[in-house]
């Protein structure tokens, strides 16, 4: 933000709506309690927090939370929201009273690589409080979250070709024009009928609401019934709504909507799928990380900048300590740079989830072959993030996949992301063979992982958790040809597919039952 140039302020009676989030109470502490809660030889292996004991150990006391609270509303705030568990106070105020209490002046800026302007604080804010806080959310909006699908037509368009000229391997697919449904994702990768995510609890992060009429084509269309309760949740008031109106007032839902029919495609008898809709990343995980049910297995397709890439990672770290897998798609631009943002598929507390090119043997049919997808985001995190336990296993890092033995490697595991799926969205209709990108992988592994949480739960086993620290075990282990499909073939960007572990496709896609019985029985 150094290079913007100021251009206004904000008026000074202008409502804004920020979420002031407490910092950890023993962030020293709960590192060694995960540690030990994904370490096989440590006696509380997998012995996950509930949400209050997570409180009670790591969370705010409740003294800093009230004196958050009283501090909000003598500064001109009504509070709308958070929670102690959550470890958050929503407040909504003037410009004014944000200025006077947070010691800041709200500019506005020439955003530095977009045709808009930005608003954001001329310094870092603080407080009166006695402590401080971790993160004030919403106090800019510099970086506007992106849904990670792109559409075929722009990638031609972009690179000055015909759009029938992108070469699509939609040949096997069972939905129209032989494009991929859900159902197929599950053929190729579970390839069972006995787990269906029966008895599991999944979530999306959504920065827009959706229109279930266009859930309600997509299965129509395609011959299918949708039996997963769906919640539409707000975090923070946004709307649940979002309708592509001829007035102008346009929202559009493909993310939300595919990210649905990836998702339940894999476990179609989820016990509940909810999506977490909000407008700052704050609200949204803490709501993820309190909601009842808990989601165990949770799908971000969206990418973003934080002025912070550290914002999040007492939530990730949240989720870690209470059982939840997090899926971020690694992005659609090829390989990761400081003009190519990774985030938050490049935090150390996430799994990172890449694209491949898939065939199957047929429609509905098994996996038959999986190159890496061309445009597969992947990389050395940008954000200098430093390289996690995990990533320095030995056999990791070498000189094949030219990886960083000093910082954060993605992505950690992939998925089909070529344009080669069926797609309705908009109210307008639907589309085959026009959309991919890495947020149709991501939503795919949370419900694969949601398939693993129901094989754990017939074993009397709790859910799995973080699930790195266990994939990069079995990737360096014997079992990892016969868990994984290892792509190695293909290129993205400066790096290939190799055997192995790579920064295009990661691990690879999931072996059908072979991984989730590894995964199942890892000890």
């Amino acid at each position: 933000m150094g290079r913007a140039l100021p251009v206004g302020r904000l008026p000074a009676a202008q409502i804004m709506q920020l979420d002031m989030v407490l910092a950890l109470r023993d962030p020293a502490g709960l590192n060694s309690f995960l540690q030990r809660l994904y370490d096989p030889a440590s006696p509380s292996y997998r012995h996950f927090l509930t949400v209050s004991e997570f409180t009670r150990r790591f969370g705010p006391t409740q003294e800093n939370y009230d004196a958050t609270v009283l501090f909000a509303r003598s500064n001109g705030f009504v509070v709308v929201g958070g929670s102690r568990d959550g470890m958050d106070v929503q407040i909504k105020g003037p410009v004014s009273a944000v200025e006077a209490a947070f010691h800041v002046t709200m500019r506005t800026y020439q955003h530095p690589t977009e045709r808009r302007t930005f608003f954001s604080p001329d310094r870092e804010p603080s407080t009166d409080l006695p402590f401080a806080l971790w993160h004030i959310s919403g106090l800019d909006n510099y970086s506007i979250p992106r849904p990670l699908f792109v559409r075929r037509s722009d990638y031609a368009k972009a690179r000055g070709i015909r759009p029938q000229d992108v070469v699509s391997y939609a040949t096997t697919g069972s939905g129209p024009s032989a494009s991929f449904l859900g159902s197929d994702m599950r053929a190729a990768y579970y390839g069972g009928t006995a787990l269906t995510g029966a008895g599991q609890n999944l979530g999306l992060l959504e920065y827009a609401g959706t229109d279930l009429a266009d859930l309600t084509t997509y299965f129509t269309n395609v011959g299918q019934i949708n039996n997963v309760p769906i919640t539409l949740l707000s975090t923070d008031g946004t709307s649940t709504s979002c309708v592509d109106s001829a007035s102008g007032n346009s929202c559009d839902d493909t993310e939300q909507t595919l990210d649905m029919t990836q998702a339940i495609g894999m476990a179609p008898e989820l016990a509940s799928l909810v999506m977490y809709i909000g407008s700052t990343d704050t609200a949204i995980m803490s709501a993820m990380t309190t909601h009842s049910p808990l989601p165990t297995t949770i799908g971000c397709s969206w990418g973003w900048t934080p002025a912070d890439a550290t914002t999040l990672d007492p939530y990730f770290e949240k989720m870690a300590a209470q059982g939840q897998s997090f899926f971020a798609a690694s992005g659609d631009n090829s390989t990761w740079s400081s003009s190519n943002e990774a985030w938050p598929a490049d935090d150390a507390n996430v799994v990172s989830v890449g694209g491949t090119d898939l065939i199957t043997a047929g429609p509905a049919g098994p996996w038959q072959s999986e190159t890496a997808w061309s445009e597969s985001g992947g990389g050395i995190s940008p954000d200098d993030i430093a390289i996690p336990a995990w990533q320095q296993l030995a056999g990791v890092i070498n000189s094949s996949n030219q990886g960083s033995t000093t910082l954060r490697n993605g992505p950690d595991v992939s998925a089909n992301a070529n344009y080669t799926f069926y797609v309705c969205a908009d109210q307008t209709g639907c589309t085959a063979n026009e959309y991919g990108g890495t947020s149709f992988a991501a939503p795919m592994w949370a419900a694969y992982i949601a398939l693993v949480n129901q094989q754990l739960a017939a074993n009397g086993a709790g859910p799995i958790g973080f699930i790195n620290p266990t994939i990069y075990s079995i990737g360096t282990g014997p079992t990892y040809n016969s868990a994984f499909h290892d792509i190695t073939s293909g290129t993205s960007g400066s790096y290939s597919a190799v055997v192995g572990y790579d920064l295009v496709t990661g691990w690879g896609s999931p072996n059908g039952t072979n991984l989730i019985d590894s995964l199942a029985s890892y000890q």
